[in-house]
């Protein structure tokens, strides 16, 4: 099939609403990264001054904590709202609710005696607003491309993503090292910027409109994941691999207390591993992958877990950023697959719900491993906390091959073709 048959636009940053929305979405997670490298940074800095290493990890570990909570409880709401009201309309709000957060915690790093309970109140605004920005922001997207180009569309805004994630934690690091407060006037700057773009998009975002009642809706939503095995195989796994194997929160630990590390350093180290992403990501949005979908998930994810266990175990700064560039690339690929698995097999009307359901593994994955790192560096100390973390993570991926064979022989990863391709 050649690009011509694919769709009369044969990339989908030729489409001006699509650009609007790749930029907010870059804007929006460069600003999200350095507001979450700043944090903590501050968090583990405070903590320090009157802790040791094990409970200050584990005050990262409560604000990781805290953003689980509020996330999870109103993520799957969440996904009923965006599948019932416009979701740009649901993205301009979130996008303000963002910039003042950030405009809150500028004024709170200028407090000398700032407690430390006042972070964990911003992790609960901040958990809330990623259960209605992630569900929204992923619904939007496919609606402003012809489907044939969603798996292009997905390779770019993962582009979008892996660049902001790149970006943010070394401006953020840089900027730490000048000032606390400077990060979070990024920050706020970065999202008051998205928030001008979301308001640009002129495509109909709209779902169709529900045909029951709300708990009829998430019924369905939760339905759809449980009954389609590639789905559910391929959320579950990337939730328990990086719940186990993620080394993001521990990264300030790392810097500070191993290798003996300076901020800007801290944030090369938060940097290298969406740099590696940004890397399959631009490949991959010029040449999706098509076929051996099952292969490429569980390849990536044992990689990913391998991966770790090197930065846990080094005690060299440019080795460690080597481990998290692989991770970030291995990561980027089950991230490519996982997306466009969920995405070319989602009804519009149901978009909003199963990405929900979906950021409800993400988030149990991230922020409540966020915790459970903590935890374990408070137990066992940060080395081998990334160690067993690492190892544990590619046992778990020979045991899914067990569980989820549909998934791991899954091979095309292209959509049927759309007799009504949208403009």
């Amino acid at each position: 099939m050649t690009k011509s048959e694919l769709s009369p636009i044969d990339h989908p940053l030729k489409i001006a609403d699509f650009r609007y929305y790749f930029g907010a979405r870059l804007l929006a997670v460069l600003a999200g990264t350095a507001l979450s490298a700043a944090v903590s940074w501050h968090i583990y800095e405070l903590s320090r001054q009157t802790m040791d290493i094990g409970p200050a990890a584990l005050m990262i570990g409560f604000f990781g904590l805290a953003q689980f909570i509020a996330q999870f409880l109103l993520t799957i709401p969440a996904g009923i709202v965006v599948d019932r009201v416009r979701r740009k309309t649901v993205g301009l709000i979130v996008f303000s609710g963002y910039t003042l957060n950030a405009l809150l915690l500028w004024a709170y790093a200028a407090w000398d005696q700032a407690p430390l309970w006042g972070f964990f109140i911003f992790g609960i605004s901040l958990g809330a607003l990623r259960a209605f920005s992630g569900p929204a922001m992923t619904a939007m997207g496919p609606m402003l491309v012809p489907t044939a180009l969603m798996p292009r569309a997905i390779g770019v805004s993962s582009v979008a993503f892996q660049t902001g994630m790149m970006v943010g934690p070394a401006l953020g690091g840089a900027l730490l090292a000048q000032s606390l407060s400077l990060p979070y006037s990024l920050s706020a700057l970065c999202f008051g910027l998205g928030l001008i773009l979301v308001a640009a998009i002129k495509s109909p975002t709209q779902p169709p409109p529900p045909t029951g009642t709300r708990l009829m809706m998430l019924k369905e939503g939760i339905d759809f994941v449980r009954n389609s095995p590639k789905i559910l195989g391929a959320m579950s796994l990337d939730l328990i691999t990086v719940f186990l194997a993620g080394a993001t929160a521990l990264l300030p630990i790392f810097t500070r207390d191993v290798l003996q590390a300076t901020e800007a350093e801290y944030g090369l180290l938060r940097a290298a591993l969406p740099a590696g992403a940004l890397i399959v990501s631009l490949y991959l949005s010029w040449n999706p992958l098509r076929r051996h979908a099952g292969p490429w998930i569980f390849g990536s994810m044992a990689l990913f877990g391998l991966s770790t266990v090197v930065f846990g175990l080094s005690k060299v700064f440019w080795l460690s950023c080597g481990a998290l560039f692989v991770v970030g690339m291995v990561d980027s690929i089950n991230m490519y697959v996982r997306g466009t698995l969920v995405q070319i097999v989602t009804p519009d009307a149901m978009r909003g719900r199963v990405s929900s359901v979906s950021l409800v593994f993400i988030g149990a994955s991230n922020e409540l491993g966020e915790f459970q790192s903590g935890v374990a560096a408070r137990l066992l100390g940060p080395v081998m906390a990334a160690v067993l973390g690492g190892l544990g993570a590619t046992l778990a991926t020979g045991l899914w091959i067990k569980l989820f064979p549909e998934l791991y022989n899954a091979d095309r990863l292209e959509p049927e073709n759309d007799p009504n391709p949208k403009p």
